[in-house]
């Protein structure tokens, strides 16, 4: 993770925008996606960071979390990213684990774009 990606998840936690233990998972999660090969920077990781520590921190504070119009676009799109979305739902199990916090669907479908994106920033990464 390069320090622009990990002053963004300061800034977050510093800033009381998510709990601690979210920074905690999210940070955990860039690391083991680094370690897979995976280029985890701002550039292609800062949304795909913020997007999962603000979905944690709404699930964690009871918020409810509402299916997109855009959804079925989504799933069709992915189609064709199946480690994306095996990855997404991974990332969910365990958030589900160790925070208490499953996310919908519609949020998986989101993570795994954000992923497949990321794929796609890593040439050196197994295609998803």
């Amino acid at each position: 993770m390069d320090d622009q990606l990990a002053l963004r998840i300061q800034l977050f936690r510093e800033g009381g925008q998510v709990k601690p233990e979210v920074a905690d998972f999210v940070a955990a999660e860039l690391a083991a996606l680094e370690a897979d090969g995976r280029t985890v920077t701002e550039a292609s990781a800062g949304m795909l960071t913020s997007h999962l520590m603000m979905a944690l921190t709404r699930l964690l504070d009871g918020e409810p979390i509402e299916q997109f119009l855009t959804d079925d676009q989504v799933a069709a799109e992915l189609a064709g990213h199946p480690h994306a979305v095996a990855r997404a739902r991974a990332i969910s199990a365990r958030a589900k684990q160790k925070l208490g916090a499953a996310l919908p669907d519609s949020e998986i479908n989101f993570l795994g774009m954000h992923l497949a994106v990321l794929a796609q920033h890593s040439p050196a990464a197994p295609a998803s």
